[in-house]
């Protein structure tokens, strides 16, 4: 389409729904700004908050309120002028609620960005009109494909600077479609849609503004209004692990005496009473007898819902197992493939031995293969034998103990894990499960 973006599709009985998104982009791209511009044209700031920043600004000779000051929070993002830690801002409309994670820049950084997109089901990509698709957008650009956000934003923002050129935007849009190509972010139940914004003057954030009349798509809130929520989009199977087996012993309640609830929370799909389930990986089987919040009964529960499920039979379950529908349940696995992103300034080394955080479950893990790194310039294939900090690798584990894993292109919440370093407890990566 050469001027109107497609919504994309939206059930409005879903308009409370909450929307976690996230801004991400070289540096200086704006993210902070746009934040800032979206809050303040929302009318969600408070009163103190703006009062606040706008004395900071005056101090700092600014004629406007420096509205990047609303998510830039430590002192050292102040001082500097950038994004070093995630920040994280929620707001609502008369729609819906949103929370927003601003993820740095700089690429020494990137880590951060990660953490951001691990979540979000709706990616913003600032790109600067003068400068157009750098190294860092394309590197941000692959990491929000890496971690399957389906919906994404290209937000050629700036164009005040380019006195709002249509044939700049148009340039920028088909030099980023042919890098999305490459990377494989058109595919099904992914969409990509390209705003023209001035997050500065407040043009095509919440207001039209009358500088872009030949635009004649959504504004980047009407957009937001109508991104589907999460877990909506396709049917997910039931998962559900266990974090913790109540048995109140000490209860003088004799109806509690013989209570034993498995309290977690549901990562995808939903479940009934009288659902059939079968608890991994024992493969034990039984039906549920209860669902409860606190004291309450529920007949249903589903996706993000933390409950207690109640079995009629009596079966060993503990911390780290998963319970799952009869019939859906993924194969236990000692060994995994995934692509991971090295977090740590320790180099990944094949000869350590690290612990694989999945769900509620643990397993100490060995390298089996380091099959390649990715050179996010170029998307070149490179040979490694060990990955540094922001590498991004495909690495085969071997498992101490089995895991139920789905893909992470199927199921987020059980095809992700973390990895742990076992001398020091620090997270070292973050992966994303292939098979």
């Amino acid at each position: 389409m050469s001027k109107i973006e497609k919504l994309p599709e939206y059930n409005a009985e879903h308009n409370d729904s909450l929307l976690r998104f996230m801004t991400c982009g070289s540096v200086d791209d704006g993210k902070s700004t746009l934040i800032g511009r979206l809050l303040f044209d929302t009318k969600t700031i408070l009163a103190d908050t703006l009062t606040q920043i706008t004395r900071t600004s005056k101090k700092r000779g600014l004629d406007a309120v420096d509205l990047s000051l609303l998510t830039d929070g430590l002192q050292a993002e102040r001082e500097q002028g950038i994004t070093i830690d995630v920040a994280y801002r929620y707001f609502s409309t008369g729609t819906r609620k949103y929370i927003i994670a601003d993820a740095p820049g700089h690429e020494q950084y990137t880590r951060n960005m990660v953490t951001a997109a691990s979540t979000a089901n709706l990616a913003i990509i600032l790109i600067d009109a003068r400068k157009g698709v750098l190294t860092q957008t394309r590197r941000h650009s692959y990491l929000a494909h890496l971690v399957g956000i389906p919906h994404i934003v290209v937000a050629i923002n700036k164009m005040d600077l380019v006195n709002y050129d249509q044939g700049e935007f148009e340039r920028i849009r088909a030099d980023y479609q042919a890098f999305a190509e490459r990377i494989g972010l058109h595919r099904a139940g992914h969409n990509i849609s390209f705003i023209p914004m001035s997050a500065l003057n407040g043009d095509m954030i919440v207001d039209r503004g009358d500088t872009m009349d030949w635009y004649e798509g959504p504004t980047l809130l009407e957009f937001l209004e109508a991104a589907p929520p999460a877990h909506s989009e396709q049917d997910e199977e039931f998962r559900f692990p266990v974090q913790f087996v109540c048995r109140p012993h000490a209860s003088d309640d004799p109806e509690l005496h013989d209570f034993r609830g498995f309290m977690g929370r549901i990562e995808s799909g939903d479940i009934s009473v009288g659902d059939a389930v079968t608890v991994l990986p024992s493969g034990l089987s039984s039906k549920v007898k209860a669902i409860q919040i606190g004291d309450e009964q529920l007949p249903h529960a589903t996706t993000e819902q933390s409950v207690t499920l109640l079995l009629e039979d009596e079966i060993d379950t503990s911390r780290g197992d998963m319970i799952v529908k009869t019939g859906q349940a993924p194969e236990p696995v000692k060994q995994i493939t995934a692509m991971v992103c090295w977090l740590s300034e320790t180099p990944l080394s094949p000869a350590r031995t690290y612990i694989v955080r999945h769900t509620t479950r643990e397993s100490k893990a060995k390298v089996g293969e380091i099959a390649y790194k990715i050179d996010v310039n170029t998307l070149e294939e490179l040979p490694a034998q060990a990955l540094t900090t922001n590498d991004i690798a495909r690495i085969t584990f071997k498992l101490a103990q089995p895991l139920m894993v789905d893909s992470y292109t199927k199921n987020r919440a059980t095809g992700a894990f973390i990895l742990i370093d076992e001398s020091t407890n620090n997270t070292v990566g973050a992966g994303m499960i292939q098979s």
